[in-house]
């Protein structure tokens, strides 16, 4: 149990850590995001924006207390699902203009790679232990 939390308390500092370095990014330098955000979104100024806010106070969220990390992990998968149109239009996007030779090395991983946020985000909350182990409670909830 001591190698699971340990390996989740990493998952948890390095997640963090790259939704805040995002967070920032969003805020700081909107412009590569506004290019991949699709043409159905309103307001994409503002969506970027709310997206790097919601970046930031989710990493911060999810180093506090255990009750913000669930709230956070809950909350950054979804927002991991809900930017994979941004992600499938940016890979479109690069089709088009240089081909897909130009586009498969660094779009097909991430693509690939969403799920493993969504799921990392949920480890790292400590919603699942899948597929390390059973979750804190499992055990008394069967009785053993």
């Amino acid at each position: 149990m001591v190698r699971l939390e340990t390996s989740r308390s990493i998952f948890r500092i390095v997640l963090a850590a790259a939704y805040l370095g995002a967070g920032i990014a969003h805020l700081w330098l909107p412009a590569p995001f506004l290019s991949i955000t699709p043409d159905w979104v309103p307001q994409p100024e503002l969506v970027i924006a709310a997206t790097g806010v919601a970046e930031i106070l989710g990493a911060t969220a999810l180093v506090a207390a255990p009750p913000f990390r669930r709230a956070a992990a809950v909350g950054l998968a979804l927002y991991a699902v809900c930017v994979y149109p941004a992600n499938i239009k940016h890979a479109v996007d690069a089709v088009s203009v240089h081909g897909p030779g130009a586009w498969w090395p660094y779009h097909a991983p991430r693509l690939a790679f969403q799920p493993v946020i969504v799921w990392w985000a949920l480890f790292a909350g400590g919603l699942t232990a899948w597929p390390f182990g059973r979750k804190r409670g499992d055990e008394a909830a069967k009785g053993k």
